[in-house]
């Protein structure tokens, strides 16, 4: 089985400058891409910015106990780590591969067919 190859965009420095929410999540740019990262368990998680329903911003929602983030409009779940809909609808939040080394915070994003 083949690999899949990603384009790592650095989004900071060191994890520790990352501005983090009350509700551990927030807003950095990639790529020229709004991406959400969360939190949890002293792991980062990236994901969309706008859940795929109704556009509700992610990161003004919540991580729950089960680690699912919640859309603040219509309280739709998604898992952080694969972006599988959880609460039934049958919708799915894109997610992104996070790296952490001591060069910084790095998010991958999948090279297309020419490698770009």
């Amino acid at each position: 089985m083949k690999e899949t190859a990603f384009n790592w965009i650095k989004v900071a420095d060191y994890a520790s400058e990352l501005v983090w929410q009350e509700n551990q999540m927030c807003i950095v740019e990639a790529d020229g891409k709004k991406i959400t990262l969360a939190l949890k368990d002293q792991q980062i998680f990236a994901f969309a910015h706008k859940c795929p329903h109704a556009s509700g911003i992610m990161a003004d929602g919540f991580i729950d106990p089960a680690g699912n983030v919640v859309c603040p409009l219509h309280r739709y779940r998604f898992s952080i780590q694969n972006g599988r809909n959880t609460s039934g609808e049958g919708y799915f939040l894109r997610t992104y591969p996070v790296k952490e080394s001591e060069n910084g915070v790095y998010i991958g994003f999948k090279k297309n067919f020419l490698g770009f």
